[in-house]
């Protein structure tokens, strides 16, 4: 299965983190009912009874199935240190940028006469900080995995095929069978 466009943009924020989260689930449950200030509000994100967390919480229960503690951590990685979080995210878009490490196809839409055969390659591009934050707005507002690719596809066809459109003006580049996508800061 490829990586989610999604998903790897999470993980570079997460890369900023300043602290581990919480490791044991009962230490994890704390930290959701602190968050989402109750029991049952961290019941009906988990998906679980409001009882269920208060054993958790309490220490009664100690390991949560394997579908259970994925949801659990998932939530608690989406709420941990948001300012640390924003603020790698505001010096991406700002000054840093990102960079995009990925093995998927790229087929092109070019002038007659030129090759416009579609296939893997491996690359690896500083895309600068307009495009980072195009990318993160976009995530944010809810966009699909396609339409984020169809961002990320911008980006990299004007900083790796075009040259920071130095060359190969109206080249359209097309991003797809995603084998694996990396996001750094």
């Amino acid at each position: 299965m490829a990586d989610s466009l999604r998903d790897s943009l999470d993980r570079a924020l997460e890369g900023a983190f300043t602290r581990r989260i919480p490791q044991s689930a009962q230490a994890q449950m704390r930290y959701l009912v602190k968050q989402l200030k109750g029991t049952k509000a961290v019941a009906q994100a988990l998906g679980v009874s409001q009882r269920t967390v208060e054993r958790y919480v309490a220490g009664t229960f100690k390991r949560p199935r394997h579908d259970l503690r994925e949801r659990i951590e998932r939530e608690v990685r989406q709420r941990w240190q948001p300012q640390i979080r924003a603020k790698a995210k505001k010096k991406a878009a700002s000054t840093d940028g990102l960079v995009v490490n990925t093995r998927a196809r790229f087929g092109f839409t070019a002038a007659p006469g030129t090759t416009d055969d579609a296939r893997i390659r491996d690359i690896t591009q500083a895309l600068p900080p307009r495009w980072a934050d195009r990318l993160f707005e976009a995530r944010d507002a809810g966009a699909t995995e396609r339409q984020l690719q169809h961002i990320a596809a911008e980006g990299l066809a004007e900083m790796y095929f075009r040259n920071n459109n130095t060359r190969a003006q109206g080249l359209g580049v097309e991003f797809t069978d995603v084998e694996h996508i990396q996001i750094d800061l």
